[in-house]
């Protein structure tokens, strides 16, 4: 209605301007007769007259085409809604109720912050005992997960929690005592329960440590030469990072029995020289 309300106002505007602009036109005869006035007869005052009704006709032809043209415009609106609810509603229907997917949403958001601020396996246990049951079997047959802004997210977060219940380390560091070496550090309980994944300590320390005494090395180039009083990082792993430091680990150990290959043999040419020779001083002498 208040469409239709303005265009009649538009309408009534326009003869109103379009009857000024004659009155203005009939000043200009008026001044270009000498400011003689003319007088309007019964034949100029029909023609106006038939003009103002022409154009009055072409408006109101146009706002009848406009008003027609509004109402297909409404029945195509209420067509799409239409079609649009129902959509939303078999997808509730298949899910689960509107106020399941409003509690799931904000239940969701809270467990990815969870997810994604995971510091280890016992953080991972509990948002899986706590958390992921609700994300799972929310919804009907389960089904609320799947939603497209849910999906991708949901197995997301799947994956990080594997992750997360596969880091070990300790986030405080280790502070290094009088016969620890990193092979024994990385055999802790506390640290990784498991001596070959010194590597990984290694490496998040021989560029700098936590903190080290004065006048201690605050780095550690030689894995072999760790002092008292450095206070090493320990980075927690995930299961890849394990199999890679134990790789490391397996590599150097190969690279050790080399060397002492290497030296065993140049020692037993050695002895086996020493004996020849003493071997003929005694033929020698007798």
């Amino acid at each position: 209605m208040k469409f239709h309300k303005l265009l009649v106002f538009m309408m009534v505007f326009s003869l109103a301007v379009f009857a000024k602009a004659s009155f203005a036109q009939d000043d200009d005869d008026d001044d270009d007769t000498n400011g003689e006035e003319v007088e309007m007869d019964e034949d100029m005052w029909q023609a106006q007259m038939d003009e103002y009704t022409a154009k009055q006709t072409d408006l109101t032809n146009q706002l009848n085409a406009l008003n027609t043209e509004i109402d297909g415009l409404k029945k195509t609106l209420d067509s799409k809604t239409e079609v649009a609810n129902n959509a939303v509603n078999a997808v509730w229907a298949g899910v689960g109720s509107k106020s399941e997917y409003d509690a799931y949403k904000s239940k969701f958001a809270d467990a990815e912050k969870r997810v994604n601020a995971c510091k280890g396996p016992e953080d991972a246990a509990d948002i899986e005992k706590n958390m992921w049951p609700y994300l799972t079997d929310a919804g009907m047959n389960n089904r609320m997960k799947c939603l497209p802004e849910f999906w991708d997210r949901y197995n997301s977060m799947k994956k990080k929690i594997a992750e997360c219940k596969g880091k070990t380390g300790d986030a405080s560091g280790y502070t290094v005592v009088k016969g620890d070496c990193l092979y024994k550090i990385a055999g802790m309980k506390n640290i990784y329960g498991n001596s070959k994944l010194w590597p990984a300590i290694w490496e998040a320390n021989k560029n700098g440590v936590v903190s080290a005494p004065p006048k201690v090395a605050k780095t550690i180039p030689n894995p072999n030469l760790i002092y008292p009083g450095q206070v090493l990082k320990i980075p927690a792993l995930t299961e890849a990072q394990k199999t890679e430091a134990m790789k490391k680990a397996n590599s150097y150990r190969g690279t050790k029995k080399v060397r002492k290959m290497k030296s065993d043999t140049g020692t037993t040419k050695s002895t086996d020289t020493k004996k020849t020779e003493m071997k003929k001083d005694t033929t020698k002498k007798k």
